[in-house]
């Protein structure tokens, strides 16, 4: 192997990694847009997320949706002591 197949193959892998990576963070996002946003059913949003990343992003925009809209209005985007 010559310095430029070697060169090569390093920027293979540290895209691997980059895309990987990539995947991981949009798996946690929906999870975490969810509890920042207080919503009531935050952690089915986080399992929703990785199952989108499982499934090969089938219920990643599922999950994104599913983390900025909220059943009760009166929840969404406030936290729990604000609530009356």
């Amino acid at each position: 192997m010559d310095a430029l197949s070697i060169f090569a193959l390093a920027i293979l892998l540290i895209l691997l990694i980059a895309i990987v990576a990539l995947w991981i963070a949009l798996a946690i996002a929906p999870g975490r847009i969810a509890r920042e946003r207080n919503h009531s059913k935050a952690q089915a949003v986080a399992v929703c997320g990785y199952w989108g990343a499982i499934t090969l992003g089938v219920l990643m925009p599922l999950a994104f949706i599913w983390a900025y809209t909220e059943s009760n209005p009166a929840r969404a985007g406030r936290p729990e002591e604000q609530i009356q």
